[in-house]
């Protein structure tokens, strides 16, 4: 459970307020919530895109009160741990008056609104986002009463792009589609599923407004569940998606506008049916701008130090367009780069530590906090994590991307979908002791990490067997077929079989 130790200091009207509360589940730029390895903060960057002198403003504040390291989160926020002191007032007022910091404290700590990162660049886009994402957030600043929803409430936006957000997990989602008979681009909406519901683009914040209106007259009428605010997703248990809907629409001066496909056909996102790649964004792409090109470049676990953060702003201004886009993906993007300069970005990137390959093994790999910041981990994923890849980049190469996801437990913090390996933490007792370990799956057929390959392999261990994986996909896949389509198909106990320790001794 979090532990408010502030609130800061918030200009209104020229005057300063303080304050004390109890703290979110769910930690916001206002509200340090403690966890184990010191006080976190989290800032929202609806859409994830930064301006350049956002950038140099945030990495003077990282300097100033933590120890100059800065992580994305797995919905573009950007996270500092460790704060040692608490921030004044006038830095507040900066951070608002730059746009990087809620005019309302109270809605802060709602999580951050999810679209694609290359919305407005993707040569495959049915529409550009940044406007309903805009639109939204500045709904969310004027209307402090939604402060009373879980700060889990999540809103994703995606247009269509090849960079896709469909299977990463919100609450409601307004996916673009273009209808068949007429070149009008619409919004379906999804609600852990397809509702059957298209939404004009003018139409898509009344609707949200509605939607999130009826979700706060049940958060009203329910207690709590397990001290926390009871979700989205406990309403639609409880009301059902048609009963929900029909709240809605009396809140709404149109019809909603439903198509032959009605409520939600299962509880799981409709957009999850076909897992989308993580990594589709990295590397170099050209743009829907005629002579530009964007660039996705990797940070390890999200990881960027402020000394980078403030390097790669200074880069964009000399070179692109003044933005930096962050990613769910833990990674972020260089936009608008004229193509003439791409060779000398390249070098750059590479200066300053960085890579753009989705071919390593650091490239698409995911870790929650583990132990070392989260009391619910019975493992350190992240060091587990950056050790495997270091250890497994000496011993072989690969040409295929694979995802790699740590989980600290079956909470499965850092990304929840199945999708080509994914380790779950366990303690393991062995004889007198207890040590760290995980269970180990693979491809995308079981919910909800995949297949079970491994069970309690302690972390010394785990490198060897994620290299035993790795070597018997690499000689027995399709030509290019991905790690976790390779271990759908297989006979379960004859892969097991090829993996066992006693074949590779």
């Amino acid at each position: 459970m979090g532990v408010y130790f502030w609130i800061p200091c918030v200009a209104r009207g020229g005057d300063y307020l303080l304050a004390l509360t109890d703290l979110p589940t769910c930690p916001g730029l206002f509200y340090g919530s403690q966890a184990r390895d010191g006080v976190l903060s989290r800032m929202r960057i609806p859409g994830g895109i930064l301006k350049a002198q956002q950038c140099g403003a945030i990495a003077d504040l990282v300097d100033r009160y933590s120890t100059g390291c800065l992580q994305i989160t797995n919905r573009a926020n950007l996270q500092i741990r460790d704060l040692n002191s608490a921030i004044s007032p006038e830095v507040w007022h900066d951070l608002q008056e730059l746009g990087i910091a809620s005019r309302h404290v109270e809605v802060d700590p709602i999580r951050n609104i999810m679209a694609s990162p290359t919305a407005g660049i993707d040569r495959q886009q049915l529409l550009d986002t940044r406007p309903l994402v805009k639109a939204w957030d500045d709904y969310l600043q004027t209307h402090p009463e939604w402060s009373e929803l879980s700060p889990k409430f999540s809103v994703g936006f995606d247009g269509g792009e090849s960079v896709s957000i469909r299977d990463l997990r919100n609450d409601i989602l307004l996916a673009a589609e273009g209808l068949s008979t007429q070149s009008e681009i619409v919004f379906r909406l999804h609600l852990n599923g397809d509702t059957g519901i298209l939404i004009q683009e003018s139409q898509c914040i009344l609707v949200l407004a509605a939607l999130a209106s009826a979700y706060l007259e049940y958060t009203k009428n329910r207690p709590r569940i397990d001290g926390k605010k009871p979700r989205l997703r406990h309403l639609l248990a409880d009301w059902g998606a048609e009963s929900y809907l029909e709240r809605v629409q009396q809140n709404l001066p149109f019809l909603l506008q439903y198509t032959s496909c009605t409520f939600p056909k299962n509880t799981q996102d409709a957009s999850s049916e076909k897992s989308l790649p993580n990594h589709r964004h990295l590397g170099i792409h050209p743009q829907r701008q005629s002579g530009f090109s964007y660039m996705g470049i990797v940070l390890p676990l999200g990881r960027l130090e402020s000394k980078q953060l403030r390097n790669l702003a200074n880069l964009t201004q000399k070179l692109a367009s003044s933005t930096l886009r962050l990613t769910p993906w833990q990674n972020l993007l260089i936009s608008d780069i004229p193509n003439s300069q791409l060779f000398e970005i390249k070098q750059q990137i590479a200066d300053l530590g960085l890579h753009s390959s989705a071919t390593r093994l650091d490239s698409c790999l995911v870790a929650c906090a583990g132990s070392s910041g989260c009391a619910s981990a019975a493992t350190d994923t992240q060091s587990h994590a950056l050790a495997m890849v270091r250890d497994l980049a000496q011993k072989l190469t690969i040409d295929l991307p694979i995802n790699i996801h740590f989980s600290g437990c079956q909470k499965s913090c850092a990304q929840h979908q199945p999708i080509d390996i994914t380790l779950v933490g366990i303690q393991i007792e062995r004889g007198d002791e207890t040590i760290e370990g995980y269970d180990i799956y693979a491809g995308r057929k079981d919910l909800p990490f995949g297949r079970q390959i491994f069970q309690a392999v302690s972390a010394i261990e785990m490198p060897d067997a994620i290299e035993r994986m790795l070597r018997v996909y690499q000689r027995f896949r399709e030509p290019v077929e991905s790690l976790g389509e390779f271990v759908d198909r297989q006979v379960l106990d004859q892969l097991q079989e090829l993996l066992s320790t006693e074949n590779w001794n």
